[in-house]
């Protein structure tokens, strides 16, 4: 998108400590960085979070984390996203409903990123799964949860991107390709929920201290960049009520 489609964060913002008070939110890729501190501090804002991610161990560390706020009572949804099938996400939407009977935010954190290589070297299996855990996933689980998000009075879906303009340069394979394909999923399914009560938003972070970005910019002293907190803060932001990002991307670099 171009710059006229990018906004900021309001100057001199922070989340309150009732902003997203007795709403539900999914977020995948609960156990990565940007993942666990949206999750933190979602539930300092009052939600109640269910954390999605396919290792059971790590899910609940981030649990116990979450639980010790002594805020909204999160839940563990295990979920590996590079094998899941629509089912799978149906069965995810309707024990979703079953459990929590709403659903008022997604939070799609989770990312698959095997390493710089020419695209000559990609094995064919790496590609299918970056390309089914980077976009494919993120389109079928929010189609999944699309009724339960339509009967929330006010809902948000938010998507988190990676540089495109950097995406399209060599070496970054199947996680550019997809990145810059959740860019233009964003905007469609933007446009075509504009009329309704769901507000879908598309994230794209200052670089941040995660496994991630070390595995990407090894030459890079990963420790003097700042933690995922200011971009989980940005995601409260996106899904509380008061959001003034509908149909941008909101921008967190400098």
């Amino acid at each position: 998108m171009s710059a006229a489609h990018h906004a900021r964060l309001p100057a001199g913002w922070s989340a309150s400590p009732r902003a997203l008070i007795d709403r539900v939110v999914l977020i995948t890729g609960a156990t990565g960085g940007l993942g666990r501190a949206s999750a933190l501090a979602a539930t300092r804002a009052g939600a109640s979070v269910i954390l999605l991610g396919r290792k059971v161990r790590a899910l609940e560390k981030v649990y116990d984390e979450v639980a010790a706020l002594r805020f909204a009572q999160p839940a563990i949804y295990p979920l590996d996203l590079a094998g899941a099938t629509p089912n799978d996400y149906a069965e995810m939407a309707a024990t979703i409903e079953r459990e929590f009977k709403r659903l008022d935010g997604i939070v799609h954190a989770a990312a698959h990123f095997s390493g710089l290589q020419p695209a000559s070297n990609i094995a064919p299996d790496e590609w299918l799964r970056a390309l089914h855990v980077n976009l494919s996933a993120p389109f079928l689980l929010t189609q999944a949860c699309l009724p339960l998000l339509r009967d929330a009075p006010d809902a948000s879906v938010v998507f988190v991107l990676d540089d495109t303009e950097r995406m399209g340069r060599a070496h970054w394979g199947g996680y550019g390709v997809a990145k810059q394909g959740l860019a233009g999923l964003a905007s469609i399914l933007g446009d075509e929920l504009e009329n309704t009560s769901i507000r879908v938003h598309a994230l794209l972070p200052a670089p941040m201290r995660t496994a991630l970005r070390r595995a990407a910019y090894y030459g890079e002293n990963t420790l003097a960049l700042p933690l995922p907190e200011i971009a989980a803060d940005a995601v409260v932001y996106l899904l509380g009520e008061g959001a003034a990002a509908r149909g941008k991307v909101l921008d967190l670099r400098v």
